[in-house]
């Protein structure tokens, strides 16, 4: 199954410091997904038109059934990601980013400042996880089921997950 990545961060872009939380995006899935995982990893500053650019890209050429994007989603000037979304999408799907914010403010009152969502854009799912590493650690899982059903409507496939640990 084809899979992007996008992480959004200026300071990862210029070097200033390492993506992390790309390489726990490919971690998590492979926890979940029984199926090989072909991953397209993009590193892009915190730029609303690349990253609409990138995401019709991804999901228009490159024909990536599921696109996660990492990072942008809280409320500074630069965090675009949302918008960006928003902008290319053809159906928006609230509820990712809702179960995202509701369980991650069990951990930390914050959560509810993150703004991301998720949507179609004509056979790809794209979904705003988290910037950080750890909270991608608590949030992907929970949508892998609904990832799952979702591909099966939009792409035509269902993926095959691994059962969950007894």
């Amino acid at each position: 199954m084809k899979i992007a990545r996008v992480t959004l961060s200026d300071r990862a872009t210029a070097g200033v410091y390492a993506d992390t939380s790309g390489p726990e995006i490919e971690r998590i899935a492979a926890q979940f997904f029984a199926e090989p995982l072909e991953w397209t990893r993009v590193l892009l500053p915190d730029d609303r038109a690349a990253l609409e650019a990138a995401l019709r890209h991804l999901a228009d050429e490159a024909q990536c059934p599921l696109i996660l994007t990492t990072g942008g989603t809280g409320p500074a000037p630069r965090d675009i990601t949302p918008e960006a979304t928003r902008a290319v999408l053809e159906k928006e799907l609230p509820g990712f980013g809702e179960i995202m914010r509701l369980r991650s403010h069990e951990k930390a009152k914050t959560a509810i400042l993150s703004r991301a969502t998720a949507g179609v854009r004509g056979r790809s799912l794209i979904i705003n996880l988290p910037g950080r590493p750890r909270a991608i650690g608590e949030c992907l899982p929970l949508l892998v089921p609904a990832i799952a059903e979702a591909l099966d409507h939009i792409a035509g496939f269902r993926p095959a997950l691994h059962p969950p640990p007894a």
